[in-house]
């Protein structure tokens, strides 16, 4: 959020002229920008609402805080909370009532005038708007609706919005969001009930449900009705996506990613997003300060999330009951690779795509292209190394038009050794300490 502060006092003589104090506005930046920083759920992938009417924006053409769409473009959004008053005390959360930090929150209408006046200046393309629950759900999620629906009628805004639905909030309330919004999250947080339970005890799991159940059924319902009646208008066309913090309330990978395989099939979401939790308490239910952030777990359980949904695997063939943690020094598909020899090699001239998507070192880039390029030519080393494959993986795990390593006989424990030591990852410094906390 750095990047917003070194454009606001270009806003001076705007908010002057709109009779905003700036000295004020500045500070309810500085503060909500900052708290708003440990929620990662902020991907604008998804979203085709497209300009209309001369208006501002447009969601279809991108989604100050930096995230990247479905396709790899990299696009800004104001990043900020309402307000970081809360009347919830959640152990694992910064704007938890009990906690001493300084308070603040902004009026519906400077939330539009900043987003209005930060994106004429090209610093955003979008808004991500969340807040702490002040008085009520329905108090709280009527205001962020507000921002919205001013943005669209009033400013003709057409640029991304992502709202986070309040948990507890009202189906009327939840309706009339996903109507502005171009996608609706509400965080679970903790993966578990007895979790939740644990450090978060005044609220209930249903309240997230709630919320979640509205806004998939308005999805579908709206979609239905396009099919027949082209000026229905759009709901929530970005999806709606959800939360987790991981290490802070001591769930296994297990539990962690059969709660995400829950809510991605029973609610349809778009995406489940992994935040590692960072020690900002001395609770004694909660790591300690100065616990190092389980970055390179949260790497690995959103290298298995993109494993069900793209690769074709299913929950329990990656995590079960005899393998409730993923190994933090290989990727989970070699995991599952090393603990299946039986299932190779694959031959990459014959494999469907199935198979071929399971292979160590294959994306399903790789995949396609060689369903593509084996119609023409039978593929050897060199084809494959020209698609894109990474042969430092793969090789151990297919077979292919040449005679080269198809004689080899190696154990699983043999080929992780290998690939180990032929491989660099921007995580290998943290991976002896993160490892010591399984010991």
């Amino acid at each position: 959020m750095c990047f917003l502060f070194v454009y606001i006092v270009s806003l001076q003589s705007k908010l002057k002229f709109l009779g905003m104090s700036f000295q004020r506005v500045q500070e309810k930046l500085n503060i909500l920008a900052d708290a708003a920083k440990y929620d990662v759920s902020c991907s604008s992938s998804g979203s085709n609402r497209t300009n209309t009417n001369k208006g501002l924006g447009n969601a279809s053409a991108s989604g100050i805080c930096h995230t990247y769409t479905e396709d790899g473009r990299c696009v800004s959004l104001l990043k900020i909370l309402l307000t970081n008053y809360c009347i919830f005390d959640c152990a694992y959360c910064v704007t938890r009532k009990s906690n001493d930090i300084k308070r603040a929150a902004f009026k519906v209408q400077e939330v539009v005038d900043l987003t209005i006046n930060f994106y004429r200046r090209n610093y955003i393309e979008g808004l991500f708007l969340s807040s702490g629950i002040f008085k009520s759900a329905d108090y709280t999620m009527e205001r962020l609706v507000a921002v919205a629906k001013k943005l669209r009628l009033e400013e003709n805004f057409n640029g991304y919005i992502h709202l986070k639905s309040i948990p507890g909030a009202s189906d009327e309330l939840m309706r009339e969001a996903g109507l502005y919004a171009d996608r609706l999250s509400v965080n679970i947080e903790i993966p578990t009930k007895k979790g939740l339970k644990l450090l978060a005890p005044d609220k209930n799991r249903e309240d997230f449900i709630k919320p979640m159940i509205k806004v998939k059924n308005e999805i579908i319902q709206y979609k239905n009705e396009k099919k027949l009646i082209k000026s229905t208008p759009k709901y929530a066309p970005g999806g709606q996506s959800t939360q987790m913090i991981v290490g802070a309330s001591g769930e296994n990978d297990m539990q962690i990613m059969y709660t995400s395989n829950y809510f991605y099939k029973n609610f349809n979401l778009k995406r489940v997003y992994y935040s590692g939790y960072v020690p900002i308490s001395y609770d004694t239910r909660l790591p300690q300060i100065g616990t190092p952030v389980p970055m390179l777990r949260e790497n690995r359980l959103y290298q298995t999330d993109w494993l069900l949904r793209f690769y074709g695997f299913n929950i329990e063939e990656i995590l079960n009951e005899q393998h409730q943690h993923l190994d933090l020094d290989i990727d989970p598909k070699l995991g599952w690779a090393l603990r299946n020899m039986h299932e190779f090699p694959v031959d990459v001239n014959k494999a469907d795509k199935h198979m071929l998507a399971r292979i160590p070192g294959l994306g399903m880039k790789s995949v396609y292209k060689i369903l593509k390029a084996r119609r023409y030519r039978q593929l050897n080393w060199e084809h494959l190394k020209a698609i894109g494959v990474s042969l430092n993986r793969a090789q151990y795990f297919l077979v292919c038009a040449s005679n080269k390593f198809e004689s080899r006989d190696l154990t699983a424990e043999k080929i992780k050794g290998l690939i180990l030591q032929n491989s660099k990852s921007k995580y290998t410094d943290m991976l002896s300490n993160q490892l010591n906390l399984f010991g």
